[in-house]
Parts: C-alpha cells; structure tokens; sequence
C-alpha cells in the first residue's frame, strides 16, 4: 500500500474528532437503544483500511446495519478508479498516455476532474489539478522521500499546468497535452469519496451517521442525544499528535476537512518541508497557517478550498471563504503564532479548549 498514492502528497487531511457521540466501534453493542428518537446510542459500525487510510462508518438508525456494506463497497469502486500507482486505475491511464492520446473516462472520474479544474481555476493555480509532477519529485510521505536538486523542481516545474488538461464533456475524454504530465486528484479525491458515500447511506434510508474518510468527516443528521442536539466535533491541533484537539464545533449535516502542516515533512540538514506544495514555486507553501478548517455542504468542496487555501495565506484565505458564505462555507485558521482565526459566523459557536496554548486572533493584525 506504501507504492499507492490516493492520499495526497500535495495535501494531507486531517482526523477530526467527535467529542460525546457515545460511538462504539463493537456492532453487537447495539442493543442499547434510545426509544424517544429511533437512534442507536452505540452504533453499528466498521472500519477498514482503504485508500491509504482508515475509513469509519458508524450508523445510528435502528436496524440499518446492512447500509454499511454498501458504503464500503462504493469506497472500494471509487478507490480503484482514482488512486494513483495501480494496476487499473483511470487516473494512472490518463497519465500513461500523456502527450499521446484522450482516454475515456467514467462518469465519476469525469465528474471528478471537472472539479478539479474549476478549484485550480477558481484558485488562479493555488490548486492545480496537474502537481504531479512535483509530488512524485519530492515523494514526502514514503520511504523513498528527497529534497529534489533545484535543476529537477525546474523541469518538473514546465510539466504543472492545470491549462494543457483538455476535457472533453460530449465524449467524456481528457487529455494531456504533453508526456511527462501527471495528473494528482489526491487533494480533493476523498472529499469526492466522502460526498458518495453520504449518497449511498441516504439511499438505505440512513438519517444520523459520522463518516469518516482518514478526516474527511462528515456529520449526517443531529446527534443521538435528541433532535435539537448537534454533533460537536473536536478540530485537530496542527501540531500535536493525531487526536489532539484546540477546540470544538456544533454541527449537523456538514463535512469538515482540515489541511495542515503537522503531519508529513521531510527533514533535510534541519530543514523541515512539508507536503503541501505550492505549484509556482515546486516547495512547499511558506506562509503564516499552520493549518485550515473548511466546513461545508460538499466535502468534495472542502478538499478544494483547503487546499487552495494555502496559497494565500491567512488574510486571503478569510478572504477568499467569506466570498462564499452565501454558499454555507465557514473557516478555522491556525496560524504558526498559535493564533485562531475563524470567518464571522461560527466566531460564537466555535470554542476553545480549557487547556488549549491557543488564542484568538484580532483580525486587524493581520498584514
């Protein structure tokens, strides 16, 4: 699984937490049960190993066991289609015959690198679709990572240009205009993931559910506890062991997606880079954040707008998410001072830890 890559070199997502779900990972312990609401108070649920991550799906609605198979199972489809370095793969496809000629692609690989482009679009190639070829470079995250020579990031760099994919929608074809070009959906494959696996639990006729994608964490329905309570979900701490959080959130049918520089760096003569790289310069972004939250409709959406969010550090990127608040989208920011920034909105709803170093950052400050 090492040799497999559907977990971005170009942007690692965090686990988020849940705070008082009363979740269990032992299916037989459902028999404990709330009879006002029709929910489990221990959940069915199971984990597996996929995509290069953990996956768990915990189900609260009696009898609906069954609805995990089926979430699983589109896991495993969407996987094999997406993830880069094997054997079958579309996107690997794509990338053999760059330069050469358009190959055919599903509906959901299509669907997925029309998205693709409009956040590197959107994002002016903050996000570009086509960081292959620096990813493959430096390789942070295996056992075979480097600090490429400058003359190497140079080449490579001629190869990122999200501009030279052709899509063509009547034919559901894409295209690389030149060999050598690799295209990585690593950033926002998951989110895609997570949004069709919600899909397939509203089919079974699922209602409150956590679905958690190595981080891409979505939150189906209210929380067990009663229908006027929210989940409330913890957000990592950027630089602390997985599990750690800063604080915490109230919500209900949201994703969260959290990017951060905690987690995967190559360490060179004292030098730490870490794996979020920016597209214009072949290094990892240096910039204020430490790490982002996105909460939103659509994980797929906040894969993309995590990752391009780091191009512009924290100002822009408040910004950049405030111009969307039309649309349900809210941010956390961490800063490497240990300062949390968050859009007005949730600026009542989201807390602190008791315990935690942090503290909330003046807006004005920010240059």
């Amino acid at each position: 699984m090492l040799k497999k890559r559907l977990l971005p070199i170009m942007c690692l997502l965090c686990i988020l937490t849940f705070a008082g779900c009363g979740v269990s990972t032992n299916t037989e312990e459902a028999n404990t049960k709330d009879t006002t609401t029709s929910l489990l108070t221990d959940p069915y649920s199971d984990e597996q190993f996929l995509l290069g991550t953990y996956v768990r799906i915990r189900v609260y609605d009696k009898d609906k066991e069954e609805a995990l198979k089926p979430a699983f199972d589109r896991v495993k489809e969407l996987g094999d289609k997406i993830t880069i370095n094997q054997s079958g793969s579309e996107i690997d496809e794509i990338n053999q015959q760059a330069g050469i000629k358009p190959v055919k692609v599903s509906d959901d690989v299509y669907t997925l690198l029309k998205k693709a482009y409009e956040y590197s679009e959107d994002s002016h190639g903050g996000f570009d679709m086509a960081i292959g070829p620096i990813t493959q470079l430096w390789r942070i995250g295996f056992d075979d990572a480097r600090k490429p020579l400058q003359e190497e990031i140079d080449k490579a760099l001629q190869l990122v240009d999200y501009h030279k994919v052709e899509l063509n929608d009547e034919e559901k074809t894409v295209y690389l205009q030149e060999k050598g070009m690799i295209i990585d959906l690593g950033a926002i494959a998951k989110g895609y993931i997570t949004d069709e696996v919600v899909k397939v639990l509203k089919e079974q006729g699922v209602t409150t559910a956590i679905v958690d994608l190595g981080g891409n964490v979505y939150v189906l329905g209210h929380s067990p506890k009663g229908e006027d309570q929210d989940w409330t979900v913890g957000i990592q701490d950027p630089n602390l062991a997985r599990g750690s959080v800063l604080g915490s959130i109230k919500e209900r049918n949201k994703t969260l997606v959290t990017s951060g520089i905690y987690e995967r760096y190559l360490e060179v003569d004292g030098v730490k880079y870490h794996h979020l790289f920016n597209p214009k310069t072949g290094y990892p972004f240096d910039n204020d954040i430490a790490g982002v939250t996105i909460i939103t409709d659509q994980s797929i959406d906040g894969d993309g707008l995590s990752t391009a969010i780091f191009a512009m550090g924290v100002k822009d990127g408040l910004a950049y998410i405030e111009d969307k608040l039309n649309d349900g989208t809210e941010a956390i920011f961490v800063t490497k001072e240990d300062k949390v920034y968050v859009t007005d909105p949730i600026k009542d709803t989201f807390k602190l830890s008791e315990d935690s170093k942090y503290t909330m950052g003046d807006r004005s400050e920010l240059k």
